[in-house]
């Protein structure tokens, strides 16, 4: 067997399976991406995605590029092209674009049809805080500092896999979040999921659960905090947390770099320009 052969197999081997397709689809929609942001989009533990990643790789299907503590994977269509090339340039190319053209244009209108509402964008939101890595990494894990300046104790061990609870602190320990920690690198990032508590009475939690990541970079004696919230419910959630995070992070960047929290509790004041408050971002 030569080596184009051999290679040819692996990329069949690898395009065999479904959920590979679907890592090689979800590359084709943003490129560049984490492993962990591969494994947030797709509900699947880390080693499994690292398996099928590791054979798109062998493939030559995925390329990974590491920029600074990442490792960024890029979808590579050489071969794919080359399996065009060799198997496909021998046919009618015209007749099989129109056929493709047509299939893609229904499934585009299928897709417009059956989608009632438009996508909810995603949140993000950057602060500067002076402070160490370490620092800001533990206010956001610690329960004692985030009752400080959230008004809520984020309580868990912050393994992946573990789940948390944002309990009130008024004695009552009622839990109004909680989700399951999908990643967690000490100092430097944090993604969770973030539900809602059913209201008092109901048996179910609220909708499903959005995603929040905390990416915090440091750079000469100050940390860049980016908090990325994900897969929100609708306009309202949306702007329920675009009060709540600038409200939150404020007091929290307050107090690591005065030792003090505002004076007042900044997710009370009237949200701009009529967004529903929401003091739990």
């Amino acid at each position: 067997m030569d080596a184009e052969s051999s290679g040819m197999d692996a990329v069949f081997k690898a395009l065999a399976d479904p959920t590979r397709r679907l890592l090689l689809d979800r590359l084709r929609e943003r490129n560049g991406q984490t492993l962990g942001e591969l494994c947030t989009h797709l509900g699947m533990a880390r080693q499994s995605a690292t398996q099928h990643l590791d054979v798109l790789h062998r493939a030559n299907l995925v390329t990974v590029v590491r920029r600074g503590r990442e490792r960024l994977h890029h979808l590579n269509p050489v071969p794919i092209h080359q399996v065009q090339e060799r198997w496909i340039s021998a046919f009618d190319r015209p007749r099989l674009s129109v056929i493709s053209a047509i299939t893609q244009q229904a499934e585009e209108q299928a897709m417009a049809t059956s989608t009632s509402t438009p996508r909810v964008p995603d949140y993000v939101y950057v602060t500067y805080i002076r402070a160490s890595a370490e620092q800001v990494w533990h206010a956001l894990t610690d329960a004692d500092l985030t009752a400080r300046y959230w008004g809520h104790a984020n309580v868990s061990d912050w393994q992946t896999g573990s789940t948390w609870e944002h309990r009130r602190t008024d004695g009552s320990e009622k839990v109004d979040v909680a989700g399951r920690v999908l990643e967690s690198v000490p100092s430097t990032r944090l993604v969770i999921t973030f539900q809602e508590s059913a209201a008092d009475g109901d048996e179910d939690p609220v909708g499903e659960p959005s995603v929040v990541t905390f990416s915090v970079e440091p750079h000469e004696g100050i940390v860049r905090l980016t908090v990325t919230h994900e897969r929100l419910a609708d306009q309202a959630s949306h702007d329920g947390v675009s009060h709540g995070w600038p409200a939150v992070l404020a007091n929290l960047k307050s107090l690591l770099e005065t030792g003090e929290v505002l004076p007042a509790e900044p997710w009370q004041m009237t949200p701009v320009r009529g967004a529903r408050a929401h003091a739990d971002a």
